[in-house]
């Protein structure tokens, strides 16, 4: 009896003294597309994001109730004025190369976003910022030339990520080598297969991550990810096709968890281009198409039409926007006040990112028909894609971009005349560009909305592009897994604390 208890001792010691995550220290997560670049600063891909967030890291992060929490900065105040922005650093941080992160450092970082010759997908975000001050390694001052009460939002991204200045002055070269503070550091990237990482040992969140190794597999099918749940050879997936979730939504042994997304649906015409020059040719479009049909057709209804903004406190009423319903009659008469032109371009798509694309346009090419519009489709692979939507080289395009939990962040950088998309969008008016700069200088919410209410008022009747629907952000797991957290917003962040059970 005495010898089974000494055993039964030792079995429980040598298990105690194991890692939490001796159960399975390799999480794999299956990915359809993979990243398109390693620079924080410059991608705009969803999944380049994902990855990046597990190795880099932000002043600040936005939680599962999109609420703006400590991260790198562990407080911070505004000055009373709303001109200056203090903020403090958690202690002892370091980047992945053991190097201490400092006020320097953020300096550094947001200087760069701001510098044009970066391309930061964000610059336009943080313009505001007239000077940035550092009394000591761990306080850093953001003074502002105009007030931004979005700005906090817009530092809890990957594009705001803070970078190791003594890395990149010293000829750091981000297309092939990272250095960021994040959970995970880079250990070997094979494009177009897997994406390894190894937890950083020194990560600033203390316990944090609980799972040793991340292996991203990049798998084109969706059908095929979902195979390697059910199997066990994929731990965790991101589901974008709808189909492919309500499907796993139905077996046992396969965990789905959902989110409302904040990402959107769009139909991006581009008014630079010579056929949408005339409004009254976009304002048709918008009046030929039934967004309720493309949701229903591309992603099976899952999902809402939205108007221009995505946050569930500024949404304008549908009805109180310009041709929401779709009314043909009234298009074929804004065609005739165009001079009855013959409108023919072609719509570009990404053939993965969504993968509901490819069938947005063709649906909307159907309905474009029914007004005697001619719609080509050009399908291409993403990182095409995304080079060619960058530079604005589109008639239009179908595509799903990030909203953001603030309006200013989904409006100002493809609306402002000052927004680094303008590219992309093609389109800016004085009038748009004063309530922009009006919405984001008051910190009352009520104020706000009705200044954002306009914004979408002024879009929608403008028509630079039709506004289709939102969907949900799906995670796909293993029923061992735990810990993980969906947020509207698609981040992964909490990755680096969840365990097998």
């Amino acid at each position: 009896m005495k010898k089974n208890i000494l055993y039964v001792v030792l079995f429980l010691l040598i298990f105690a003294v194991l890692p939490v995550n001796a159960a399975g220290d390799t999480l794999v997560i299956g990915v359809a597309t993979d990243m398109t670049g390693m620079d924080p600063h410059q991608q705009t891909a969803f999944t380049s994001m994902k990855v990046l967030e597990m190795m880099y890291g932000q002043l600040v992060e936005v939680n599962e109730n999109m609420e703006v929490v400590p991260s790198m900065a562990e407080s911070w105040e505004w000055s009373e004025d709303g001109m200056h922005l203090t903020m403090h650093l958690v202690p002892e941080m370091t980047f992945h190369d053991g190097s201490p992160v400092t006020s320097a450092d953020v300096k550094y970082s947001f200087e760069r976003i701001l510098n044009e010759e970066t391309a930061a997908a964000a610059r336009s975000k943080f313009t505001a910022i007239s000077s940035i001050d550092t009394p000591d390694d761990l306080t850093v001052v953001f003074n502002f030339g105009e007030k931004n009460v979005a700005i906090l939002v817009d530092m809890a991204s990957t594009n705001a990520a803070i970078l190791s200045k003594a890395f990149m002055e010293n000829g750091g070269d981000l297309s092939t080598t990272e250095m960021g503070s994040g959970p995970y550091m880079m250990k070997k990237w094979e494009p177009d297969n897997k994406i390894e990482m190894v937890a950083y040992e020194k990560y600033f969140m203390k316990g944090l991550p609980k799972i040793k190794n991340l292996e991203f597999r990049i798998i084109p099918s969706e059908d095929s990810i979902l195979a390697g749940i059910r199997t066990g050879e994929i731990d965790f997936a991101v589901i974008n096709e709808p189909a492919t979730a309500m499907i796993a939504s139905k077996d046992k042994n396969v965990v789905v968890m959902e989110a409302p997304a904040l990402s959107y649906h769009v139909l991006q015409l581009n008014p630079s281009r010579e056929v949408f020059k005339n409004v009254k040719v976009r304002q048709a479009i918008a009046c030929a198409i039934d967004r309720q049909e493309v949701l229903d057709v591309a992603s099976l209804g899952e999902g809402e039409v939205t108007p221009p903004a995505v946050q569930p406190f500024y949404k304008a009423n549908l009805d109180d926007l310009f041709c929401y319903k779709k009314d043909l009659e009234k298009s074929k008469a804004l065609l005739a006040e165009a001079g009855n032109p013959q409108v023919e371009f072609t719509i570009m798509a990404a053939a993965d990112e969504p993968p509901t694309a490819v069938a947005e346009a063709q649906n909307i090419q159907d309905q474009l028909s029914e007004i005697g519009i001619k719609v080509n489709i050009e399908v291409l692979e993403l990182g095409v894609y995304v080079d060619r939507w960058l530079a604005g080289d589109f008639d239009a395009c179908t595509a799903l971009n990030g909203g953001g939990s603030d309006p200013n962040g989904t409006f100002w950088r493809y609306w402002h005349s000052t927004g680094n998309l303008q590219k992309v969008s093609g389109y800016s008016s004085p009038e748009l560009d004063k309530l922009l700069e009006e919405g984001r200088s008051y910190t009352d919410p009520e104020v706000r909305k009705g200044y954002y209410l306009e914004v979408q008022k002024n879009l929608a009747e403008n028509a630079p592009w039709v506004w289709l629907y939102v969907g949900y952000e799906y995670r796909v797991m293993v029923p061992s897994l735990k810990g993980f957290v969906p947020t509207p917003n698609g981040s992964l962040w909490s990755l680096r604390q969840v365990y097998f059970e």
